[in-house]
């Protein structure tokens, strides 16, 4: 079945270009699967590494968006969509309310293989898709997209922007197995996967949503704050109502530094900030 594209993103939707994949390109994928896969066991949440499978997921060649839109559907009514690169808000919102995923379809060269600026189809597709086989969590990145379809102005963009970084982006949660990844950003980060569960420096903080709508991030290194979930079922809550009373509760409430530990936070690892300190006074 051929999904239905929203109006406003047809012109950045396009067929994947499986010709345009060299052998190198299918050598790095594989190289970064290996190297990801390895590190992500016993680290990343079962979830995510069921739906690897789950999703179909090839880890020897750069996977087939239709062969992944197929299993995904079948179980959680996702679909991959091939994109050129970052699409603007409102296509990404539309897409994610359609149940469907824009992933970027080139891929790094090897030169990039430890670190890229702008997400390729490893981050996307690996990062990303394996969780969207879980009916819940697959639910509340749909209810994000319809969330940020109605969102009004640069001050709610921004809000929401944060909840996306700190729980699909560089999530983590604390259930039976004890403290693992779901976050995209970290489970395709060699460097972030061992930094985010195992360093001292950063903070790892019960998620409160509209406390982590008013923390700002770093983009560009590695989080000073992280927010931990107890399952996908805790996620918040993104229906009109529930984003108009968060709202509401913050309105007119300065921003949190990305390293601030606040009155009421549940800690459950605070932070020495040994690392971001260093890189600073090097």
């Amino acid at each position: 079945m051929t999904p239905t594209i929203p109006e406003i993103a047809r012109p950045f939707v396009l067929e994947q270009p499986q010709e345009r994949y060299t052998d190198e390109d299918h050598r790095t994928w594989a190289r970064l699967c290996e190297r990801q896969r390895g590190l992500l066991e016993g680290r990343a949440c079962q979830p995510f590494l069921d739906g690897l499978d789950d999703a179909a997921i090839a880890m020897d060649r750069i996977p087939d968006f239709a062969a992944m839109s197929e299993a995904l559907f079948a179980r959680t009514g996702w679909r991959v969509v091939a994109v050129p690169g970052l699409v603007p808000d409102a296509v990404f919102f539309g897409l994610l309310a359609e149940r469907l995923f824009p992933a970027g379809w080139w891929i790094r060269r090897p030169e990039q293989f430890d670190y890229i600026e702008e997400p390729d189809v490893f981050h996307d597709v690996f990062g990303h898709v394996p969780l969207l086989a879980n009916a819940t969590y697959a639910d509340f990145v749909q209810a994000y997209g319809e969330a940020g379809l109605k969102a009004r102005g640069a001050e709610e963009l921004k809000q929401l922007a944060r909840l996306y970084w700190y729980t699909v982006e560089f999530g983590l949660i604390d259930g039976p197995e004890g403290l693992r990844i779901f976050g995209a950003g970290i489970a395709s980060s060699p460097g972030e996967t061992i930094f985010a569960l195992e360093s001292t420096s950063p903070n790892r903080i019960g998620l409160d949503p509209a406390r982590v709508m008013r923390t700002d991030y770093l983009i560009d290194d590695y989080q000073q704050s992280y927010f931990v979930i107890e399952a996908f079922d805790r996620l918040p809550k993104l229906d009109g109502p529930a984003l108009a009373g968060l709202r509401a509760g913050i309105a007119g409430l300065p921003p949190i530094a990305p390293a601030a530990i606040e009155p009421g936070d549940r800690i459950v690892t605070q932070g020495d900030g040994s690392y971001h300190r260093a890189k600073r006074a090097a």
